[in-house]
């Protein structure tokens, strides 16, 4: 089985199990007293196996599904399976810091979705394939891969600064470069690989 398989199929089989479970989905996602006060710091892992509702879940898990066999199939030639499921981990993780350091005190602050670590696996395969199409509900017709990230990028910035919608932008963001930084540290010569099937079309 693959991890990113792997992956889809613990998050659902989590995320269904909150659904009906209150208390299973308030133990588990983001909220900053329980870390701060209770040191409850597994919560920065836990929320991103937790969503709001179907449409949250079912788009977050389409979406791992549909570019995380991909990098995974890449990392796993340089890092090894373990390495791929670390990076998907670690980016969850990393993603929610920014937003958990400015909602600390905040009691009334809570998050959760795996918006974060599939941000990271996006714009990872997005490096790799930045041609690739991605298709924007309801538009019909996929655009290529690497529009698609400059709107993503200019709209969760727009988005992160208005505030008024129960979104976590900066997750989207942070995951995001996350994905980037991490895939480029680990194999500089993909900057160049993305230039030129950029340029190459």
């Amino acid at each position: 089985m693959s991890v990113t398989l792997l992956l889809v199929l613990v998050t659902v089989g989590v995320s269904i199990w909150a659904f009906q479970n209150t208390r299973l989905l308030e133990r588990l996602l983001l909220w900053p007293p329980a870390l701060t006060r209770q040191r409850q710091y597994e919560r920065l892992l836990t929320y991103g196996f937790v969503h709001a509702d179907w449409a949250h879940l079912l788009f977050n898990m389409i979406t791992l599904w549909s570019f995380g066999s991909l990098v995974e199939r890449v990392f796993s030639a340089w890092i090894g399976s373990i390495g791929f499921l670390l990076f998907y981990l670690s980016a969850i993780v990393v993603s929610i810091l920014p937003t958990y350091l400015s909602h600390q005190r905040d009691p009334r602050y809570r998050s959760l979705g795996a918006s974060g670590g599939v941000s990271a696996v996006l714009f990872a395969a997005i490096l790799f394939d930045p041609w690739s199409g991605i298709i924007l509900f309801p538009i019909p017709l996929p655009i290529p891969a690497f529009l698609f990230a400059v709107l993503y990028i200019g709209y969760s910035i727009w988005m992160d600064r208005r505030g008024h919608d129960n979104v976590n932008h900066s997750a989207h963001l942070w995951g995001a470069a996350y994905g980037v930084l991490f895939t480029l540290l680990l194999q500089p010569a993909v900057a160049a690989h993305f230039l030129r099937r950029l340029l190459g079309g």
